[in-house]
């Protein structure tokens, strides 16, 4: 079906000809000769002198790229038949660590050492991608939790948003608990039993307003299942005391998280590799989705770049009549006299 997306646009189509009623003429600047005798003159030569303003037909280029401008800007689409997206799945949020630690370069991916966050990024990055019918979230916390994008189909996009996160962007501490906070807050509108958060951290907590495991049973309460990631190289790995003052491993409340884990149904994992991160996306597939609203949407096909691109077509030619000289022109550009 054909419509227009901006159909008031069309509102603007006598602008130009009320700017050229109620505007001045412009001053070229050069002295003009005024004659107070046309009449007698042209009663002599035998007709009438032409007009200053220009006829319709020199007019009616102007006008028509003044259309095709407007039918751009109303921006017109095809609009397709609506489509069935999944109704069945699970409601996913992913709580990611983006503290001042995670930028510490204790972790390893083919033979050469990576920052933690940069690991998150290419473990979760398939993960995402991968979630096909679930609903996937993203929230980022430091010392303040952050909704970076709601639960949505659209994967690729939640993916280009982690890879876009900064370290220190929430803040250069952890708060876990304002994290799950979030998360339950979101999540409680879903289906009890579709409401999934992986939490990825490589800390303590050591900020916020609200405890860890009173967040956990909150969730709990709300049947939010969480899955903590604890990300780090284990104690004596990954190099010697470094800018952070602390060695690698050693911050990691390995304890709190499994905790959390355990007050909300889910599993604590230890995340240094590819393969321990394939632990956890093994086991949510052993999830029952669950069904959901049916949703539909429809396929939008963008048409305004035809009319601009007539428009800029015709402007050229407009502009090749007044430049061009006159003996080269084709007959389509000249002046008629």
């Amino acid at each position: 079906m054909f419509e227009f997306a901006w159909p008031w646009v069309f509102l603007l189509a006598p602008l130009p000809w009320l700017l050229r009623w109620l505007l001045p003429p412009a001053d070229n600047g050069e002295a003009a000769l005024k004659v107070n005798f046309l009449a007698e003159l042209e009663s002599l030569a035998g007709h009438k002198a032409r007009a200053n303003l220009p006829a319709w037909r020199q007019q009616a280029p102007f006008a028509l790229l003044w259309l095709c401008l407007l039918l751009a800007a109303a921006r017109p689409h095809w609009l397709g038949e609506p489509l069935p997206i999944p109704a069945s799945g699970r409601d996913l949020l992913l709580a990611v660590d983006v503290s001042g630690s995670m930028d510490y370069p204790d972790m390893r991916w083919d033979e050469q050492a990576i920052s933690r966050l940069t690991l998150v990024k290419r473990l979760l990055g398939d993960f995402i991608e991968e979630r096909h019918g679930d609903r996937v979230g993203l929230i980022l916390f430091g010392s303040q939790a952050y909704l970076q994008s709601p639960l949505t189909f659209d994967r690729h996009t939640v993916r280009t948003w982690l890879d876009e996160a900064l370290i220190g962007i929430a803040g250069q501490n952890t708060a876990i608990g304002d994290a799950i906070g979030l998360a339950v807050k979101r999540l409680r509108e879903r289906p009890a039993d579709s409401r999934v958060l992986v939490l990825v951290t490589d800390g303590a907590n050591t900020s916020g307003t609200l405890d860890p495991l009173t967040a956990a049973r909150m969730a709990a309460l709300h049947n939010v299942t969480i899955y903590p990631i604890g990300i780090g190289a284990a104690p004596g790995q990954g190099g010697q005391r470094g800018v952070f003052a602390f060695t690698p491993g050693m911050d990691l409340d390995e304890g709190l998280l499994q905790e959390i884990a355990a007050l909300t149904g889910g599993q604590y994992f230890r995340a240094q590799s590819r393969e321990q991160l394939q632990d956890i996306e093994a086991l949510l597939d052993t999830l029952e989705p669950v069904a959901q609203q049916p949703t539909q949407a429809r396929q939008i096909l963008a048409l305004y770049s035809w009319p601009l691109g007539a428009g800029l077509v015709l402007s050229v030619l407009l502009v090749g009549r007044v430049l061009w000289p006159q003996g080269l022109r084709p007959y389509w550009l000249r002046r008629s006299r």
